[in-house]
Protein backbone atom coordinates (compact mmCIF):
# COMPACT_ATOMS: atom_id res chain seq x y z
CA UNK A 1 0.00 0.00 0.00
CA UNK A 2 1.27 3.48 -0.86
CA UNK A 3 1.69 5.68 2.30
CA UNK A 4 -0.44 8.77 1.76
CA UNK A 5 2.11 11.00 3.88
CA UNK A 6 6.32 11.16 3.17
CA UNK A 7 8.50 13.01 5.44
CA UNK A 8 11.72 14.51 3.96
CA UNK A 9 14.54 14.96 6.00
CA UNK A 10 18.37 15.31 4.62
CA UNK A 11 21.04 14.23 6.68
CA UNK A 12 24.50 15.46 6.90
CA UNK A 13 26.10 14.58 10.12
CA UNK A 14 23.42 14.10 12.42
CA UNK A 15 24.24 11.22 14.64
CA UNK A 16 22.67 13.04 17.55
CA UNK A 17 19.67 13.59 16.74
CA UNK A 18 18.82 10.94 14.71
CA UNK A 19 17.07 9.01 17.25
CA UNK A 20 15.72 11.65 19.13
CA UNK A 21 14.01 12.64 15.55
CA UNK A 22 12.90 9.21 14.97
CA UNK A 23 11.10 9.08 17.96
CA UNK A 24 9.16 12.22 17.59
CA UNK A 25 8.40 11.39 14.05
CA UNK A 26 6.66 8.21 14.79
CA UNK A 27 4.60 9.77 17.42
CA UNK A 28 3.85 12.37 14.90
CA UNK A 29 2.84 9.42 12.63
CA UNK A 30 0.85 7.68 15.04
CA UNK A 31 -1.79 11.07 14.82
CA UNK A 32 -2.00 10.82 11.02
CA UNK A 33 -5.39 9.25 9.37
CA UNK A 34 -3.08 7.11 6.41
CA UNK A 35 0.15 5.19 6.00
CA UNK A 36 3.46 7.37 6.48
CA UNK A 37 6.95 6.74 4.95
CA UNK A 38 10.21 8.78 6.34
CA UNK A 39 12.73 9.07 4.09
CA UNK A 40 16.44 10.17 5.13
CA UNK A 41 18.80 11.33 2.47
CA UNK A 42 22.33 11.01 3.66
CA UNK A 43 24.18 13.79 2.20
CA UNK A 44 28.12 12.44 2.44
CA UNK A 45 27.71 12.28 6.01
CA UNK A 46 30.95 11.54 7.97
CA UNK A 47 29.65 10.33 11.31
CA UNK A 48 27.62 7.12 12.21
CA UNK A 49 24.27 8.86 10.33
CA UNK A 50 23.80 5.72 7.51
CA UNK A 51 24.85 3.43 10.04
CA UNK A 52 22.11 4.77 12.36
CA UNK A 53 19.71 5.14 9.40
CA UNK A 54 20.44 1.10 8.69
CA UNK A 55 19.19 0.61 12.10
CA UNK A 56 16.31 2.57 11.79
CA UNK A 57 15.30 1.00 9.01
CA UNK A 58 15.61 -2.73 9.97
CA UNK A 59 13.55 -1.65 13.04
CA UNK A 60 10.09 -0.38 11.38
CA UNK A 61 10.03 -0.23 7.48
CA UNK A 62 8.58 3.47 7.64
CA UNK A 63 12.09 4.20 7.61
CA UNK A 64 13.51 4.31 4.24
CA UNK A 65 16.91 6.22 3.57
CA UNK A 66 18.91 7.40 0.07
CA UNK A 67 22.54 7.21 0.69
CA UNK A 68 24.73 10.16 -1.70
CA UNK A 69 27.84 9.07 -2.97
CA UNK A 70 29.25 12.52 -1.68
CA UNK A 71 28.34 15.51 -0.27
CA UNK A 72 26.07 17.02 -2.81
CA UNK A 73 24.57 19.63 -0.85
CA UNK A 74 21.60 20.56 1.21
CA UNK A 75 19.15 21.46 -1.82
CA UNK A 76 20.28 18.45 -3.66
CA UNK A 77 19.49 16.31 -0.90
CA UNK A 78 15.71 17.26 -0.53
CA UNK A 79 15.86 17.15 -4.32
CA UNK A 80 16.97 13.59 -4.23
CA UNK A 81 13.86 12.58 -1.50
CA UNK A 82 11.60 14.48 -3.41
CA UNK A 83 12.27 11.98 -6.34
CA UNK A 84 11.86 9.10 -4.54
CA UNK A 85 8.49 10.27 -1.88
CA UNK A 86 5.45 7.68 -2.91
CA UNK A 87 3.17 9.88 -0.56
CA UNK A 88 0.42 12.70 -1.47
CA UNK A 89 1.22 15.08 1.35
CA UNK A 90 5.01 15.53 1.23
CA UNK A 91 6.96 17.45 4.53
CA UNK A 92 10.28 18.61 4.14
CA UNK A 93 12.04 18.85 7.49
CA UNK A 94 15.49 19.59 8.74
CA UNK A 95 16.95 16.86 11.25
CA UNK A 96 18.15 19.46 13.35
CA UNK A 97 14.99 19.61 15.10
CA UNK A 98 14.64 23.40 15.54
CA UNK A 99 11.74 22.87 12.96
CA UNK A 100 9.30 20.64 15.09
CA UNK A 101 8.12 17.65 13.86
CA UNK A 102 4.91 18.37 15.65
CA UNK A 103 3.71 21.20 13.27
CA UNK A 104 3.46 18.86 10.49
CA UNK A 105 0.28 17.77 12.24
CA UNK A 106 -1.03 21.87 11.91
CA UNK A 107 0.36 21.35 8.08
CA UNK A 108 -1.41 18.22 7.41
CA UNK A 109 -5.19 20.24 8.84
CA UNK A 110 -4.23 22.95 6.37
CA UNK A 111 -3.59 20.54 3.20
CA UNK A 112 -6.88 18.65 4.20
CA UNK A 113 -8.68 22.32 3.52
CA UNK A 114 -7.32 22.48 -0.03
CA UNK A 115 -4.31 24.24 0.46
CA UNK A 116 -1.47 22.56 -1.66
CA UNK A 117 1.63 24.22 -0.60
CA UNK A 118 1.81 25.03 3.43
CA UNK A 119 4.83 26.52 4.48
CA UNK A 120 6.23 27.53 8.39
CA UNK A 121 6.79 30.94 8.67
CA UNK A 122 9.14 32.04 11.43
CA UNK A 123 8.14 34.76 14.02
CA UNK A 124 11.19 33.88 16.70
CA UNK A 125 14.49 32.52 16.36
CA UNK A 126 15.86 30.61 19.76
CA UNK A 127 19.59 31.06 20.74
CA UNK A 128 21.03 32.40 17.13
CA UNK A 129 23.53 35.04 17.58
CA UNK A 130 22.66 38.59 16.20
CA UNK A 131 24.27 38.74 13.27
CA UNK A 132 22.57 35.56 12.11
CA UNK A 133 19.06 36.70 12.75
CA UNK A 134 20.21 40.55 11.05
CA UNK A 135 21.73 38.67 8.35
CA UNK A 136 18.51 36.14 7.52
CA UNK A 137 16.23 39.13 8.26
CA UNK A 138 17.53 41.60 5.53
CA UNK A 139 18.07 38.51 3.48
CA UNK A 140 14.78 37.42 3.12
CA UNK A 141 13.15 41.35 2.36
CA UNK A 142 15.92 42.35 -0.09
CA UNK A 143 14.95 38.76 -1.80
CA UNK A 144 11.17 39.77 -1.81
CA UNK A 145 11.92 43.06 -2.81
CA UNK A 146 14.09 41.57 -6.17
CA UNK A 147 13.02 38.82 -6.88
CA UNK A 148 10.25 38.21 -9.88
CA UNK A 149 7.73 36.47 -8.16
CA UNK A 150 6.52 36.79 -4.42
CA UNK A 151 8.32 35.11 -2.02
CA UNK A 152 7.10 34.53 1.45
CA UNK A 153 9.68 36.36 4.28
CA UNK A 154 11.70 34.49 7.39
CA UNK A 155 10.26 30.60 5.27
CA UNK A 156 12.75 28.21 5.19
CA UNK A 157 12.35 24.64 3.41
CA UNK A 158 10.17 23.23 6.14
CA UNK A 159 6.85 23.15 4.45
CA UNK A 160 4.40 20.53 3.17
CA UNK A 161 3.95 20.40 -0.66
CA UNK A 162 0.86 18.57 -2.32
CA UNK A 163 1.41 15.35 -4.81
CA UNK A 164 0.78 17.74 -8.02
CA UNK A 165 3.58 20.65 -6.66
CA UNK A 166 6.01 17.85 -5.76
CA UNK A 167 5.50 16.15 -9.80
CA UNK A 168 5.94 19.78 -10.82
CA UNK A 169 9.60 19.96 -9.02
CA UNK A 170 10.66 16.98 -9.87
CA UNK A 171 10.22 17.92 -13.59
CA UNK A 172 12.27 21.15 -13.52
CA UNK A 173 15.60 20.70 -14.99
CA UNK A 174 17.41 23.27 -13.27
CA UNK A 175 20.34 22.06 -11.27
CA UNK A 176 21.43 25.37 -8.74
CA UNK A 177 17.95 25.24 -7.33
CA UNK A 178 16.41 26.61 -4.69
CA UNK A 179 13.44 25.00 -3.17
CA UNK A 180 11.74 27.47 -1.50
CA UNK A 181 11.52 30.41 -4.20
CA UNK A 182 10.24 27.26 -6.93
CA UNK A 183 7.40 26.15 -4.67
CA UNK A 184 6.13 29.73 -4.48
CA UNK A 185 7.21 29.87 -8.37
CA UNK A 186 4.69 26.67 -8.86
CA UNK A 187 1.73 29.23 -7.38
CA UNK A 188 -1.45 27.26 -6.63
CA UNK A 189 -2.81 27.15 -3.70
CA UNK A 190 -0.60 28.38 -0.69
CA UNK A 191 -0.65 29.34 2.97
CA UNK A 192 1.72 30.06 6.06
CA UNK A 193 1.39 28.70 9.58
CA UNK A 194 3.25 31.21 12.22
CA UNK A 195 5.86 29.18 14.67
CA UNK A 196 9.09 29.38 16.97
CA UNK A 197 12.04 28.47 15.48
CA UNK A 198 13.64 26.18 18.48
CA UNK A 199 17.27 26.33 19.49
CA UNK A 200 19.13 22.93 18.00
CA UNK A 201 18.49 19.76 19.46
CA UNK A 202 22.45 18.71 19.70
CA UNK A 203 25.70 18.98 17.40
CA UNK A 204 26.59 22.01 15.40
CA UNK A 205 25.40 24.01 13.04
CA UNK A 206 25.89 22.82 9.68
CA UNK A 207 24.67 26.23 7.78
CA UNK A 208 28.34 28.02 8.06
CA UNK A 209 27.82 32.03 6.99
CA UNK A 210 29.95 31.18 3.53
CA UNK A 211 26.83 28.54 2.79
CA UNK A 212 24.51 30.83 3.59
CA UNK A 213 25.53 33.57 1.69
CA UNK A 214 25.82 31.09 -1.22
CA UNK A 215 22.25 29.89 -0.69
CA UNK A 216 21.26 33.21 -0.62
CA UNK A 217 23.45 34.73 -3.70
CA UNK A 218 21.14 32.03 -5.37
CA UNK A 219 18.07 32.62 -4.49
CA UNK A 220 18.59 36.17 -5.99
CA UNK A 221 20.12 35.15 -8.81
CA UNK A 222 17.80 32.43 -9.46
CA UNK A 223 14.70 34.68 -9.05
CA UNK A 224 15.85 38.02 -10.30
CA UNK A 225 16.96 39.57 -13.05
CA UNK A 226 17.87 43.02 -11.15
CA UNK A 227 21.49 42.71 -10.60
CA UNK A 228 21.84 42.43 -14.24
CA UNK A 229 20.14 45.81 -15.17
CA UNK A 230 22.12 47.10 -12.01
CA UNK A 231 25.60 46.52 -14.28
CA UNK A 232 23.60 48.36 -16.79
CA UNK A 233 22.75 51.18 -14.37
CA UNK A 234 26.47 51.48 -13.08
CA UNK A 235 27.67 51.15 -16.85
CA UNK A 236 25.79 54.14 -17.64
CA UNK A 237 26.41 55.87 -14.65
CA UNK A 238 29.98 55.76 -14.83
CA UNK A 239 30.38 56.80 -18.66
CA UNK A 240 28.06 59.66 -17.67
CA UNK A 241 30.64 60.69 -14.92
CA UNK A 242 33.79 59.81 -17.31
CA UNK A 243 32.25 62.57 -19.78
CA UNK A 244 31.81 65.13 -17.15
CA UNK A 245 35.48 64.60 -16.11
CA UNK A 246 36.60 64.90 -19.97
CA UNK A 247 35.07 68.39 -20.25
CA UNK A 248 36.29 69.12 -16.65
CA UNK A 249 39.97 68.31 -18.06
CA UNK A 250 39.69 69.79 -21.07
CA UNK A 251 38.37 73.09 -19.65
CA UNK A 252 41.36 73.10 -16.90
CA UNK A 253 43.88 72.27 -19.05
CA UNK A 254 42.91 75.36 -21.60
CA UNK A 255 41.43 77.93 -19.64
CA UNK A 256 42.73 78.83 -16.27
CA UNK A 257 45.31 80.63 -15.70
CA UNK A 258 46.46 78.71 -12.74
CA UNK A 259 44.68 74.71 -13.45
CA UNK A 260 43.35 72.93 -10.23
CA UNK A 261 44.48 69.93 -12.17
CA UNK A 262 48.00 69.31 -10.64
CA UNK A 263 49.44 66.09 -11.09
CA UNK A 264 47.87 62.66 -11.56
CA UNK A 265 45.14 62.61 -8.66
CA UNK A 266 42.48 63.03 -10.05
CA UNK A 267 43.26 60.68 -13.35
CA UNK A 268 44.16 57.77 -10.92
CA UNK A 269 40.77 58.44 -8.81
CA UNK A 270 39.03 58.36 -11.77
CA UNK A 271 40.92 54.72 -12.95
CA UNK A 272 40.45 53.35 -10.04
CA UNK A 273 36.42 54.23 -10.27
CA UNK A 274 36.09 53.14 -13.51
CA UNK A 275 38.00 50.08 -12.89
CA UNK A 276 35.82 49.24 -10.00
CA UNK A 277 32.66 49.81 -11.74
CA UNK A 278 33.64 47.27 -14.47
CA UNK A 279 34.67 44.72 -11.79
CA UNK A 280 31.33 44.77 -10.24
CA UNK A 281 29.79 44.66 -13.90
CA UNK A 282 32.48 41.40 -15.15
CA UNK A 283 31.32 39.87 -11.46
CA UNK A 284 27.42 40.04 -11.92
CA UNK A 285 27.56 38.75 -15.42
CA UNK A 286 30.31 35.84 -14.41
CA UNK A 287 27.70 34.40 -11.45
CA UNK A 288 24.67 34.59 -14.30
CA UNK A 289 27.19 32.56 -16.94
CA UNK A 290 28.41 30.23 -14.17
CA UNK A 291 24.95 29.39 -14.02
CA UNK A 292 24.48 28.92 -17.69
CA UNK A 293 27.54 26.72 -17.72
CA UNK A 294 26.38 24.21 -14.73
CA UNK A 295 23.09 24.02 -16.89
CA UNK A 296 24.25 22.75 -20.23
CA UNK A 297 26.63 20.23 -18.69
CA UNK A 298 24.12 18.28 -18.23
CA UNK A 299 25.62 15.84 -15.66
CA UNK A 300 23.17 14.57 -12.93
CA UNK A 301 22.35 16.26 -9.80
CA UNK A 302 23.08 13.42 -7.59
CA UNK A 303 24.89 9.88 -7.22
CA UNK A 304 23.29 7.21 -5.33
CA UNK A 305 25.71 4.86 -3.20
CA UNK A 306 22.99 3.35 -1.41
CA UNK A 307 18.93 2.93 -1.01
CA UNK A 308 17.15 1.19 1.32
CA UNK A 309 13.38 0.68 2.53
CA UNK A 310 11.97 1.09 -1.54
CA UNK A 311 10.43 -1.70 -3.05
CA UNK A 312 11.67 -0.41 -6.15
CA UNK A 313 14.68 1.57 -7.37
CA UNK A 314 14.46 5.04 -8.86
CA UNK A 315 16.97 5.93 -11.61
Amino acid sequence: MLPQYSFVIPIYNEESNIPELARRLSEVANHLDGETEFVFINDGSRDRSLELLRGLQDYDPRFCYLSLARNFGHQVAVTAGLNFVRGQAIIVIDADLQDPPELALDMIAQWQQGYQVVYAQRIKRYKENWLKRFYAYWFYRILKRLADIEIPTDTGDFCLMDRQVVDILNGMPERNRYLRGLRSWVGLQQTSILFERNARFAGERKYTFRKSFSLALNGIISFSRVPLRLATYLGLIAAALALIMAVMVLYWRLFPANSPLTGYATILIAVFFLGAVQLVCIGILGEYIGRIYEEVKGRPLYVLSEVGGFTSQKE
